[in-house]
């Protein structure tokens, strides 16, 4: 017996899929003519889709000149990782304090696998890996409105991660954090585990930050020896 096909996903979730993979780049301007044409739809979903996204943070209306996906510069990147280490700071000391013995044995499989991923070197699994290893901690505080920011930022930070890659020692201090984090977790050390993130997300937005000069300037030299 034929299995039934799968039904396509939401177009809010197929435009921002390709945002992450790069194929929508940041800055670039859309249309709901172009993107219906894309996405073989009609305007009113397009325009559902672009409602939502623009909700969300990944879309920016400009007036007269209709939208675009949001550019990505560095003080952006410095004020993002600013929102997210306050929001993971508060998260993480409420999952502290709640977080049941199941969800932090949970927590310890996500990261044996990521830890597996890093040893494989495969990029996009690591990091699909510490997005998992993330929600699942802040999923335990049991905060589903800061979830929603935090969850909102992941789309923009894969996406940008995926635009200039990661730095091969960024991995190896991903293990290490984690690991500590996860024994702050299970040993219900709060102000631990609060130093602890907060010191991964500084961790990661200068790494990132590190990675985005080392390109523009490499662009510049480029274009002065064009």
């Amino acid at each position: 017996m034929n299995a039934s096909p799968q039904p396509a996903p939401p177009l809010r979730d197929r435009i921002v899929s390709d945002i992450i993979a790069g194929t929508l780049p940041f800055g670039a301007r859309v249309t709901i003519d172009s993107l219906a044409e894309r996405y073989g739809s009609s305007h009113m979903p397009v325009r559902e889709a672009l409602r939502e996204l623009h909700g969300e943070g990944l879309l920016v209306m400009e007036r007269n000149r209709g939208a675009r996906i949001r550019p990505v510069d560095r003080d952006f990147v410095d004020c993002m990782f600013d929102t997210r280490g306050a929001l993971e700071v508060m998260l993480t000391r409420r999952a502290t304090i709640r977080c049941s013995n199941a969800a932090c044995a949970e927590l310890a499989a996500i990261q044996e696998e990521l830890e597996q991923h890093v040893r494989n070197h495969d990029a996009p699994r690591v990091h699909d890996a510490n997005r998992r290893f993330h929600n699942a901690i802040y999923v335990a505080a049991q905060n589903p409105d800061a979830l929603s920011v935090i969850r909102r930022y992941w789309v923009m930070n894969a996406a940008i991660w995926r635009r200039y890659g990661y730095a091969p020692e960024r991995f190896l201090g991903m293990v290490q954090d984690h690991r500590h984090l996860l024994r702050a977790i299970r040993e219900r050390d709060v102000e631990a585990a609060a130093v602890l993130i907060a010191a991964h997300v500084i961790k990661a937005k200068q790494n990132l930050l590190t990675i985005m000069a080392r390109d523009e300037s490499s662009s510049t030299e480029l274009t002065l020896a064009a």
